[in-house]
């Protein structure tokens, strides 16, 4: 029940004119705001590309950008609806996304000690550190701002301090681990197809030199 109740939310934000265009080959996490023949021919370079360290792309990431990175599993439609959310959530655009499956995401799993194709859990990634599991959802909900003058940091922070971490991460799990069969998955990965949130999605050309 709780699964259906957090089912039905998210398709309530799913991409109906949003500018997210699935399309196979397209490496998940890439931004482009020149469409798809853009996307693709820079997919291919990406490919081709000699990926930087780890500890280089984190430095890379957050140069000249302090804001936090959500690491979302790109292939799961229920994460990507919870994207949209976050969009929505988050007018003045505090924080950034990257699919944990593309080579930014990756990178930063690595450099953070997780396994470069561990995907399961969201991870929000700051200047000091990464936080998964309830912790990110939490750290991440401190951002939002689902009406005019209604910060959820307050509500999240009690939320924090109240329900123990062990039982706010079996939640967690309980959801996490049942994602595909809530609302299925894809095998294509999403991009901004006009830009219209290209400085919110890290552009995964950082993660190869020069």
């Amino acid at each position: 029940m709780k699964c259906r109740m957090i089912a039905f939310l998210l398709a309530s934000h799913a991409p109906r004119s949003r500018a997210f265009v699935a399309m196979k080959g397209t490496a998940c996490g890439l931004s482009s705001s020149t469409g798809a023949a853009a996307a693709s021919t820079e997919s291919a370079a990406a490919a081709t590309a000699e990926l930087l360290p780890p500890s280089s792309v984190l430095d890379r990431v957050f140069e000249t950008d302090d804001r936090p990175v959500i690491l979302f599993d790109g292939v799961c439609n229920l994460c990507n609806n919870a994207v949209n959310l976050a969009l929505d959530w988050d007018p003045k655009g505090k924080l950034r996304f990257s699919a944990l499956q593309s080579d930014v995401g990756r990178s930063l799993l690595q450099a953070h000690g997780r396994a470069a194709d561990d995907i399961s859990s969201i991870v929000l990634v700051r200047t000091d550190g990464a936080y998964t599991k309830s912790d990110a959802i939490l750290g991440i909900s401190e951002e939002l701002n689902p009406l005019p003058f209604v910060p959820m940091k307050p509500l999240s922070r009690l939320a924090s301090g109240l329900v123990p971490q062990f039982l706010r991460d079996l939640i967690y799990d309980g959801v996490a681990d049942n994602r595909y069969s809530i609302m299925g998955i894809r095998d294509e990965c999403r991009f901004d197809a006009d830009g219209e949130f290209d400085d919110r999605f890290v552009d995964d050309g950082l993660a190869s030199g020069p």
